[in-house]
């Protein structure tokens, strides 16, 4: 892997990693909600997880990198079980997406130290 690619491949799997943590931390708060606060919060959740998304569908793109695209067919899974409300499913299947792309940042580590870089 190219040193450029291996930068770009870090900074959108440790991206990808935080945003997918915060994720999974609003899924679980979710369910705490009353049933007034609920729908709301489900339709910013959704909104949320929508852009995590495409953030790691322009990763995938960028990078060509498999586990970008590992991490965004888990997470539309994550996206279907809150749509359907099953948000103590949803809370463990966001883990597949984080190990993913911690995945795809590793393989970048491992190549800017192969380089010298780190």
């Amino acid at each position: 892997m190219d040193p450029k690619t291996a930068v770009l491949q870090y900074q959108y799997g440790e991206k990808a990693k935080s945003e997918l943590i915060r994720a999974s931390k609003l899924i679980a708060a979710l369910t705490g909600f009353s049933d007034a606060e609920k729908a709301g919060g489900k339709k910013m959740l959704l909104l949320m997880l929508e852009e995590v998304r495409a953030d790691l569908e322009f990763a995938h793109k960028s990078t060509g990198h498999a586990s970008f695209r590992k991490a965004i067919e888990t997470l539309s899974s994550v996206i279907a079980m809150v749509e359907g409300g099953h948000y103590d499913e949803a809370v463990p299947a966001v883990a597949g997406a984080v190990s993913a792309a911690t995945t795809a940042a590793q393989e970048a580590w491992e190549a800017l130290s192969s380089h010298g870089l780190l």
